[in-house]
Parts: structure tokens; sequence; C-alpha cells
């Protein structure tokens, strides 16, 4: 069954690194892409709606600009995006009128996907160009990115597409076969592994780092994507991308790569909307009894439960809560102001209009507006 997931798979959003695009990080392979278009117009023909998330705009710019090591400054790797970006999108834009189909290129920023009413734009955006049958071509937009904004990684990326249109699977193409229980190139001894459960802690500690100077993704940011895709219920599929017709041959219900399976319950739209902040406004410290409040009663936060508050927020932005060895366990709308926060703190909520002369709302963040991490 598990290996029939992208054959049954109705919506897949793809991921293609840096190494499946680009000859060695000096320009983009013209001929690989042009087998990507083949390969996702194959998927489309079968009835699947497809999403390609793709790397390779920064280093096409680079060797636009004569460029032979990627630059650290940010207004450097902008330039090369943006001159990239050209180079990447007519390249695909070739590839898939070959077969008959229009493209789009979607740019995304945090910023976009944080902001409820930008998320909600950019998702109906994407589903109707899938009505179309249009093939969205999405990556970050790192012309105007700044650490502030920036999502980080086109693995982390994928699988925040893969739950704005809530997709079946999420297939992440690499230069590795999959992921081995140790570092195969270290460890002659590692086990391949075919299959796992999606956010499993286990899998982290046998991910290791980037493997190439052109990308930004390891074995990690795959792992954590696998783990936020699966919160939407979308499974994954890490693969190799340098295996024959890899696409076709997984959507015929062929076992490749690793298989990381979403076995939880999707979440609600806005408590995944939550979830999907990578940057908060600010941090709620908890003590042992809020996070057992939280995390297994469902309930919502009080005041009382907040040991420590850090940052600066206004009320109704995002904040999250971690635990007091510092473990990330949820998002949320918080009801109150971090000056307000701090002087409520460890404070029961009879006595918010005592401290403060008035009270919005007895809980620091309701658990309506609370998503777990």
């Amino acid at each position: 069954m598990s290996q029939s997931i992208i054959a049954d798979a109705g919506r897949i959003v793809v991921k293609v690194g840096s190494a499946l695009v680009t000859n060695d990080g000096r320009g983009l392979d013209h001929a690989r892409l042009a087998r990507w278009a083949e390969q996702i117009a194959a998927l489309n023909k079968l009835g699947k709606e497809v999403v390609l998330v793709s790397s390779g705009a920064i280093a096409e710019g680079m060797q636009r600009l004569g460029w032979s090591k990627r630059p650290r400054a940010v207004n450097e790797l902008q330039a090369a995006a943006a001159v990239g970006q050209m180079g990447l999108i007519e390249a695909y834009e070739r590839g898939f009128r070959g077969h008959g189909l229009h493209t789009a290129q979607v740019l995304l920023t945090h910023a976009d996907l944080a902001n409820r009413e930008r998320y909600l734009n950019a998702r109906t955006t994407l589903r109707t160009l899938l009505g179309l049958k249009v093939i969205p071509i999405i990556n970050e937009n790192d012309t105007v990115t700044t650490d502030e904004i920036k999502v980080g990684d086109n693995d982390t990326l994928g699988a925040l597409v893969a739950n704005l249109i809530e997709a079946d699977v999420l297939i992440i193409l690499t230069d590795q076969p999959g992921l081995y229980t140790a570092d195969p190139r270290k460890h002659p001894d590692a086990e391949f592994v075919h299959e796992a459960t999606a956010g499993d802690p286990r899998l982290e500690a046998m991910a290791g780092g980037a493997g190439t100077g052109i990308g930004t993704g390891g074995m990690l940011t795959k792992i954590l994507a696998a783990k936020r895709a699966a919160r939407s219920g979308a499974h994954t599929v890490i693969a190799s991308g340098r295996e024959d017709k890899v696409l076709e041959r997984l959507a015929a219900g062929e076992a490749i790569g690793t298989r990381l399976l979403a076995r939880q319950e999707p979440l609600a739209a806005r408590r995944q909307w939550l979830a999907d902040h990578l940057q908060v406004r600010g941090k709620l410290v908890l003590d042992a009894g809020a996070v057992q409040a939280l995390a297994v009663q469902g309930k919502s936060l009080l005041p009382i439960g907040v040991i420590e508050v850090r940052g600066d927020f206004q009320r109704g932005e995002v904040v999250g809560c971690i635990a007091p060895d510092g473990r990330d366990i949820a998002r949320g709308l918080v009801n109150y102001s971090a000056d307000e926060a701090r002087r409520i703190a460890r404070r029961p909520s009879s006595e918010i209009v005592a401290l403060l002369g008035y009270q919005e709302e007895p809980e620091l963040i309701h658990r309506d507006n609370l998503a777990l991490l």
C-alpha cells in the first residue's frame, strides 16, 4: 500500500535540487530541465496535478554574471537570483511548451505565508492554476528576501507548498538515493531506510549536513520538510533524481528512495497556517504544567503557566511556545502584547484587570488559535 502512495496521489509537489538542474553549479543543464518537463508532463497525462519547486536560479545567475563562487553578501545573492530566474523560467517554459503545457512562475517569501490574507490568496492562485492544467513553478523570491522573511531552502518551501495546497505527496529529488541510518560516505555499514514515519525523532539523528557548496539543503532539511508536510497529511518520498524516469516509475508504484509516511490526522486549515510560521515575533517559555495542559489536555494557554516572555510583539501576532528545555511545542495568536504578557506572566487570570486595568481575554492564547508542533 505504501508503495502506491504516488500512484494513488491526485496532487503532487515535486522539488528538484540544484545538483539536478545545473552543470555542477555552473549554470543550468538544459537537457536535464527538458527531462523534468517530460516526466511531469507524463504525470499530468495520468490526471495528476503537479507543482514544481525548482532550485537553480542563483546558480544560473552566477554563471551569467561570470561568478565562480557563491557570494555571501545578501545584495549579490539577490542580484544573482534576479538574473538567474530569467533563464530558469525560460528553460522550463520551453520544455513544457513542447508537451502542450503552460507554466506559471510563482515567487514566494515567508512573509507571503505568514500573512493570513496573502496565504489564502496564494492558495487560491495555485489551485486555480492547477484547475487550468498549468504547471506552477515555484521558488523563493530571493530577489527581495532577507533573513527576517526567508524560508531558507527549497526543501522547506516544498513542504510549505504541500501544506498550502493540501497535496497528497511531496517528492524531494536529490543526488542521493535516499536516507541512510548514517552517512554512507563515512560509515560503510550504514543501512538504507526504505520506509519510516515522518516526524520520527530518530530520523533527525540519522541526517547529515549539506553535501554541496551550491545548494543550501542537506538531508536534515529533507527530514524536517517531511515532518512539516505530514502536518497536512502529505507523505514524502526522498529519492535520487539521477534515476532514469524516476517520477514516472514512482507514479507506476515502483519503490524508489525513502518513503516517509504521514500517520497523523491533517491539521485544520487555520491551525496549519499557524504551524507554518517559520519566524515568530516572540516566544513564551512555559512551565511543565502548561506544557501538559497544551500538549496533552488540549487546553488554552493561561498567563500563570508562562515563565518568561521573549521578544517584542503586539496583540494578534504569532508567537512560539517553548518548553523549559527549549523544545518548540506550539505556535499561537497571542491576546496581549509582549509588555502586557510580562506583567501578567505567572499570575492567575483573575488578576489581569488589576494588573493591566482591563481584560481582553482570560487566556494568553486561546486553544482555537493554537497549533501544536
